[in-house]
């Protein structure tokens, strides 16, 4: 599933809608895509509307913040600045964070090589090729959690 967001004010009722889908189950998703192109922003968003009482940052180089909600803890990891030691180093805090009853967010997965667990929705976010204010968030679901809630995702954003 492709989404065009034009604008702060888009991204931000896409993260209402991602938020609407959410169940107590909570989630592991993965972020792609061209650097500056919004993946923290959505977050970001996401973190405000669940209600977290601590600003939100990047953590690109304290590589993991943590966040309490109402709902759930919130892991937050960003992977652009970690080697293949320092991401050795977080291996079982990322499988740990995967299991059920998480919300989890890794920034820049594709340099977790294969240290980061499958069951994942995938989110990718780039550049629209014509115009730069425009980005395309792309959505794939490749296990039964992430599925379900791709299936709600999509009728609360129609």
């Amino acid at each position: 599933m492709k989404i065009k967001v034009k604008s702060l004010a888009d991204t931000k009722k896409l993260a209402q809608s991602f938020v609407n889908s959410l169940d107590d189950s909570g989630l592991f998703v993965t972020l792609t895509g061209d650097i500056g192109a919004g993946k923290t922003q959505f977050i970001r968003y996401i973190l405000e509307i669940l209600g977290t009482d601590k600003k939100v940052t990047s953590p690109s180089f304290v590589i993991l913040n943590e966040y309490k909600t109402k709902k759930f803890p919130v892991y937050h990891f960003d992977l652009y600045r970690l080697e293949e030691k320092g991401l050795k180093s977080i291996v079982s805090e990322l499988r740990e964070y995967s299991k059920t009853g998480y919300l989890t967010f890794i920034e820049w997965a594709e340099f977790g090589k294969d240290e980061i667990p499958n069951d994942s929705l995938k989110i990718n976010v780039e550049y629209d090729n014509d115009d730069v204010d425009i980005r395309w968030f792309e959505f794939s679901a490749d296990c039964e959690q992430s599925k379900l809630f791709l299936e709600k995702f999509e009728k609360e954003i129609k």
